[in-house]
């Protein structure tokens, strides 16, 4: 197989990427023909992810606009994947020039084109860390360099929680970083759940599965599992709901019924 020239020496590119098969659903170009054929395998099960992913996509650009407005200027991105555009950088430098993003990612694919993207960014820059190790990630010269801990800070989990099993201590991890902000910063999260889902639990289960046949399990949680992540935090209206529910800026009924499968909220540290 032809290595790009984009792809690190030390990844490999036999063994599917949950980073690269997101890149995928979202018509990107940084994915292999491995990652393709897993997700074109995911897709006979639940034909509606890349409208789950494009919803995911959608909630952090509205959530981002809205954390500007509230005056923030920091924000820590975990598990930020492989950079499509609208990336968060994006969003919050062109509403507040000068708002400084960390993006935090474990997959060195992720990692080496974030850093090509922000390559003269002087507000952003990329950490090559794991969300499962919190003190990795706060005692980075990244985030010493551009995010003031003593500052309101958003830190974005988006699509990643699912990725952690509960022998991993997801709870104890998100906890662990709320622990770090200061008061008045944000959680922006979403997370997958059956609940939503517009098919029978079998066939989405098919899906599920195909992620833990390349050792990425994907663990489904209940609205009440993930409004577990919130806690310390006051919800921002109108609270944990599903993605396009979340301070639409289009009609939610013209969204894809798949848009719906999953759930996202903001809340406050006080």
């Amino acid at each position: 197989m032809e290595r790009p020239a984009w792809a690190p020496r030390s990844i490999d590119i036999s063994v599917p990427s949950v980073s690269r098969i997101y890149d995928y659903y979202l018509g990107g170009s940084h994915n292999f023909e491995v990652d393709r054929e897993a997700a074109r395998k995911a897709l006979e099960f639940m034909p509606g992810l890349p409208k789950i992913m494009q919803a995911n996509r959608a909630f952090m650009r509205r959530a981002v606009r809205f954390a500007i407005g509230e005056g923030i200027t920091q924000f820590l991105d975990i598990g930020s994947g492989i950079p499509t555009f609208g990336n968060v950088h994006e969003i919050a430098q062109s509403a507040r020039p000068g708002a400084r993003v960390v993006y935090v990612d474990h997959d060195p694919v992720a990692v080496a084109h974030s850093q090509a993207v922000l390559a003269g960014n002087a507000d952003a820059d990329v950490v090559a860390a794991d969300l499962r190790k919190p003190q990795d990630i706060l005692s980075s010269p990244q985030v010493e360099r551009l995010i003031d801990l003593n500052r309101p800070v958003a830190l974005l989990l988006v699509a990643i929680l699912h990725f952690v099993e509960d022998e991993d201590d997801p709870y104890g991890a998100v906890a662990e970083l709320r622990d770090a902000l200061a008061p008045g910063s944000l959680l922006l999260l979403t997370h997958a759940s059956y609940e939503g889902i517009p098919l029978p639990p079998g066939r989405a289960e098919g899906a599920v599965d195909v992620y833990r046949d390349i050792r990425n399990p994907l663990i489904m949680r209940s609205r009440d599992e993930i409004a577990r992540f919130f806690e310390g935090y006051e919800m921002v209206e109108p609270g944990l709901v599903p993605m396009p529910l979340w301070r639409p800026e289009t009609a939610p009924e013209d969204e894809d019924p798949f848009a719906f499968s999953g759930f996202a909220g903001v809340g406050r540290t006080a």
